[in-house]
Parts: C-alpha cells; sequence; structure tokens
C-alpha cells in the first residue's frame, strides 16, 4: 500500500479506505436499522462491527483492484 502526497502531508491510504468505509457504512446501517428496531438482530454491537469489517473489506478490495489495473 502507498500514501497519498497532499501538499507534504503524507496521508496513508488504508486511513482514507477506513473513512470511506464508515461512509458506506452509515448508509447501510440506515437500512438494516429497520431489522434492528424489530429485534431480528440480537447482538447489536457485533452486527455494526462485522459490518463495518465488511465495508472495509469492500474497500480495501475496491482499491486494490484499481491499483492492479
Amino acid at each position: 500500500m502507498s500514501d497519498f502526497n497532499l501538499y507534504g502531508i503524507f496521508i496513508p491510504s488504508f486511513l482514507v479506505q477506513a473513512i470511506l468505509a464508515y461512509v458506506l457504512f452509515l448508509v447501510v446501517s440506515r437500512c438494516t436499522r429497520v431489522c434492528v428496531e424489530r429485534g431480528w438482530i440480537m447482538f447489536v454491537g457485533v452486527f455494526h462491527l462485522c459490518l463495518y469489517l465488511l465495508c472495509l473489506l469492500c474497500m480495501h478490495s475496491i482499491f486494490i483492484w484499481f491499483t492492479v489495473k
């Protein structure tokens, strides 16, 4: 993984991925809020953690896909 140079400040690419994954997580969590409110999901904290990790995995694979091509 490489860093981004923004006016002399090096920003790690994984930090950018984590921020974009969090934005994606906020969008997706709005869709899953109904399931949480109805009680279909028992451990909400664990569910949100896994959902964020899934979003992070998607962002990382997108970055790898654009880097390789």
